[in-house]
């Protein structure tokens, strides 16, 4: 690890436990929301994904001579309670978590994987590629939303209060994680507005894709 900052455990632990626990919603969300059998096993099939990242950055921890669930222990509050306070409701309150939700986290972990050695950021962008969501999510909500326009202002608060949550338990993490923190700093350079200028682009576009307005 000579060549990695202190914090890539702590990159490398939130980022592990948080594919680990999307596995899990995401499988619980297709057996108790989906509405039919394709929807399941569509959802079903971004959960494996969603695990077979969780292997790889096991691994990866394991290889650099660190323990896998020390160093995602830290972050079991944050991402529990993060769930916990963002539970779905029903199937779209679960595609639009999975997609949005989901994505203005990972954003801030791709920020701060900028500082990290070669090999890390490689593995860290191979788990943060879509994967198909984004297509999966879109197709469904937009088609939702045409079939029933209503359900546009619904969805649009829904992930409005996802991201909030997600931003509430970053500064916690941010809190308790100094390293971690440093590398989302080191990201931002001097201008810390402008990173956040990006993850707020990210997030809008993600929005606009679904064709839900973005909001303040």
């Amino acid at each position: 690890m000579s060549d990695s900052p202190a914090g890539v455990g702590d990159l490398l632990g939130v980022l592990a436990y948080a594919e680990l626990t999307a596995f899990l919603r995401l499988a619980e969300d297709a057996t108790r929301h989906a509405p039919s059998l394709a929807d399941r096993a569509a959802l079903g099939d971004l959960a494996a994904t969603e695990y077979a990242h969780f292997r790889l950055l096991h691994d990866r921890l394991a290889s650099l001579g660190i323990d896998p669930e020390e160093a995602m222990a830290p972050f079991v509050g944050p991402l529990d309670d993060w769930h916990t306070q963002t539970t779905p409701g029903d199937w779209l309150e679960a595609l639009v978590k999975a997609y949005v939700g989901t994505g203005i986290a990972l954003d801030f972990y791709r920020e701060a994987a900028a500082h990290v050695d070669a090999e890390t950021r490689r593995l860290v962008e191979e788990v943060l590629v879509d994967e198909g969501r984004s297509q999966f999510v879109v197709e469904r909500v937009g088609t939702a939303i045409k079939e029933d326009p209503t359900q546009s202002g619904r969805l649009a608060l829904w992930a409005r209060r996802m991201v909030g949550e997600a931003l509430s338990q970053g500064r916690h993490v941010a809190e308790a994680r100094p390293e971690l923190a440093k590398l989302l700093v080191e990201a931002a350079g001097e201008d810390i507005t402008r990173m956040f200028a990006r993850l707020t682009e990210a997030h809008g576009r993600r929005m606009a894709a679904m064709g839900l307005t973005p909001g303040p």
